[in-house]
């Protein structure tokens, strides 16, 4: 199978647990990352979207950083990203002091950016963030693309920059910026932001997956890796069919985060399935229908 860089595997971008004053749980989260940490899974994302960071203020989130990485010993990544650089220089920082093997950043939303003006943004900030960062492309929530020839031209310039989380639906987009960013560098890491990419991501030359189901079922995508690694086709196309399946709960409900949450709570009980979308919580037809998609 294909060499891979660092920060390969499967990662869980991790929920953020409330509390009944809907204050950050941090012994919830910390009996979640207990669970994670035993999984088999690779690295843990924390604030990313499924973790809220939008809706957080920043002290929360300079709470989050200082007590999160404490809680693990794998491989941990802050996503930083906000609309204010001084907001995302403070808590880059942060994360250092913390322990963090890096940091992960969005382009400026709400305004539509151009390739040229994306390109002037991470340049910039790459000489200001003071360590390894990721790449997050989610045109559906910014507006603009990061497109494969961006990424590869910032990529053979910026050492820190070591690799992007791709939220496009649309297995192109991911292996174009695969076979792109590898004529420059081939310790680049191109991980996709669906779950069930994470079988084509590896077999077009990929790093592998950000995946929100492994909140859930992480040894599932562990396991993935483990098949991956071992070269046992049959297993992967079994757990690949498992991943397709369970793909149901991100059209079950409202918001997708709160469904998340609502299936953690359900079958592990470590939090509350609270979240700060308005109007997600699930019907009890609904929580019937996750709880028979995991039986």
């Amino acid at each position: 199978m294909h060499a891979q860089p660092a920060f390969s595997g499967v990662w869980c971008p991790s929920v953020t647990p409330f509390d009944n004053h809907n204050a950050p749980d941090i012994e919830a989260l910390g009996r979640h990352f207990a669970r994670l940490n035993r999984s088999g899974i690779d690295t843990l994302l924390l604030m990313g979207s499924i973790g809220e960071f939008a809706s957080l203020t920043q002290q929360e989130r300079m709470l989050l950083i200082k007590e999160a990485r404490s809680l693990s010993t794998l491989s941990m990544v802050a996503n930083v990203s906000s609309t204010c650089v001084p907001d995302m220089l403070q808590l880059a920082e942060q994360a250092w002091k913390s322990g963090f093997d890096a940091v992960m950043v969005l382009p400026p939303y709400y305004y539509g950016q151009t390739q040229k003006q994306l390109m002037s943004y991470f340049k910039a900030l790459d000489k200001q963030l003071g360590g390894k960062w990721f790449a997050y492309n989610f045109p559906a929530r910014t507006g603009c693309d990061l497109t494969p020839t961006l990424i590869a031209e910032l990529a053979a310039e910026l050492p820190n920059f070591i690799g992007i989380k791709d939220t496009v639906d649309c297995l192109s987009h991911n292996r174009a910026l695969i076979e792109e960013t590898k004529k420059v560098r081939s310790n680049f890491a191109v991980l996709s932001g669906y779950d069930e990419y994470l079988l084509p991501n590896l077999l077009a030359g990929g790093a592998g997956v950000i995946s929100g189901l492994n909140n859930i079922v992480p040894e599932l995508f562990a396991a993935a890796m483990q098949a991956w690694r071992a070269g046992d086709l049959a297993e992967l196309a079994s757990v690949q069919q498992r991943i397709g399946q369970l793909m149901a709960i991100y059209s079950i409900g409202d918001d997708f985060v709160t469904t998340i949450k609502t299936a953690v709570s359900r079958r592990f009980d470590s939090m509350s399935s609270a979240s700060r979308n308005y109007g997600g919580a699930l019907t009890a037809e609904q929580c019937e229908i996750i709880d028979r998609l995991f039986a």
